[in-house]
Formats: C-alpha cells, structure tokens, sequence
C-alpha cells in the first residue's frame, strides 16, 4: 500500500464518491414514504432551524445555488415550503418549511434513527461514530482551507 499524498488522495475521493452515492440511495429509501426525495429532504432539513435564501442554503450543502433554487421552486409548487421577505436583502427571498414540510420530515425520524443506531453500531459505538463524523468535517474544513488558499497556486 503506497503512503504517498497524491495515492491517499484518490483514495480518499473514490470513497466519498462511494460514501455520497450510498447515502443518497439510503435517503432516498427514507424519503420515499414521507413524499420526499432524498434531495427535497436535504433542502427542507436545512432550513427546519431557520428560514434561509438559497444562496445560504447552497453554501450549507455544498452544493450550487441554481440547483438549491430548483428544489426550492418545487417545494413551494407543493406546499412544502414557501417564500418569506429577507429584511436583510429585498430580493434574495427567505425559504422557510410550511407545517406540511415539518410534517413530512418529521414522518422520515424513526427510519433516520434507526439508521444512525444501524450505523453507530457497525462503527463500532458511539466513540467511534463521532471520531468519524470529526475526521468527515475536518477533511471538508482541510479542502475548504485549499480552495481558499487558492489550489495549485503556490
């Protein structure tokens, strides 16, 4: 096995590429029942705390603000979600869950906590779980730090 950066590296990818496909199929199978998709479910969950534009929910994610828009767009089209004034920006409107999308989130729990003790189980415990989740977020922060410092450009 080689311990060269650039061979972790790949490594690394493959099995978060791995890692996100099979968490999607999961969520999707969670989601189902409650008339979600596993990506409705992730926009709804990110703003169950707080409403938020759809800038702030894509930063949230990771993922782009126009695909972030789109599920947003649908999830109002179904009453899940709706549109709330911004004080702070006039035209970057909030998006905030309806009592439907609380509703239907709120219905996906018990399968979602199952899955949390499946998993915690198979790490090994509750120790283990949470050195997994530490080491996900501090690759994510380390790659954060790498775009930001500018990638390559040394």
């Amino acid at each position: 096995m080689s311990h060269e950066p650039q061979d972790a590296l790949s490594r690394t990818a493959l099995g978060v590429f791995r890692l996100n496909g099979q968490l999607l199929a999961v969520s999707e199978k969670l989601a189902e029942p409650a008339g979600l998709t596993a990506a409705w479910w992730q926009v709804l969950g990110a703003v169950l705390p707080e409403p938020l534009p759809v800038a702030g929910i894509a930063r949230v994610m990771g993922i782009t603000r126009q695909s972030v828009q789109r599920v947003a767009d649908l999830l109002v089209r179904e009453g899940l979600a709706s549109y709330e004034p911004n004080p702070a920006h006039r035209r970057a409107k909030l998006l905030a869950p309806t009592e439907e999308g609380r509703a239907a989130v709120h219905r996906i729990d018990p399968g979602h906590a199952e899955l949390a003790a499946l998993l915690q189980r198979e790490l090994g415990g509750p120790e283990a779980f949470e050195e997994t989740v530490r080491v996900l977020e501090r690759l994510s922060k380390a790659v954060e730090a790498v775009e930001e410092a500018g990638l390559g450009h040394q």
